[in-house]
């Protein structure tokens, strides 16, 4: 199970919160409906999985299976997408509160590039009442789209990949 919102935002947050980690990411489908994902997450000085993910639903609440990959077997379903992956950069930050929030950087140099925030929650109720100004983010975290249709990274997939309409044909 997933519990998170998102957020479309303008850059790295500009606070004091600690930074955890910060990763290089690649990630491509196989599908969309229902999600069926890869994703190449190399931390920044550290180690790197490979992660086939299963997801469905929508909004806050999703159901979601991570399985790891050999390295072997996500080059095989990259071949096999044969579209380029999406890459991100993540940044990891701890929340006064406990919780994290990642931030990403995505396609970074293309005219579609953006950026987006999520934080996780350990339920539903934790997530619909939790408020970004109860940690000093109300300002960065203005713009909520958890439950918008077309916000998910898999729409933007198709958009970019499937549909070829960025600059460098894709």
């Amino acid at each position: 199970m997933e519990i998170e919102r998102k957020w479309m935002v303008n850059g790295w947050p500009e606070s004091d919160l600690p930074l955890l980690k910060e990763e290089g990411m690649r990630q491509g489908y196989v599908s969309v409906r229902p999600t069926v994902r890869i994703r190449e997450e190399a931390v920044i000085g550290g180690s790197t999985d490979y992660v086939l993910c299963f997801k469905s639903g929508s909004g806050i609440v999703r159901e979601e299976l991570e399985l790891s990959l050999p390295k072997d077997d996500f080059a095989k379903i990259e071949q096999f997408i044969h579209l380029p992956l999406i890459p991100k950069l993540r940044r990891t930050y701890a929340l006064p509160d406990g919780l994290k929030l990642e931030v990403n950087h995505v396609d970074e140099g293309l005219p579609t590039e953006f950026w987006y925030a999520e934080v996780e929650y350990p339920d539903e109720e934790t997530a619909r009442s939790w408020n970004p100004a109860s940690v000093g983010l109300s300002e960065y975290l203005s713009d909520d789209v958890s439950e918008q249709p077309g916000q998910t990274m898999g729409e933007y997939w198709i958009t970019t990949r499937m549909n070829g309409v960025n600059e460098n044909g894709i």
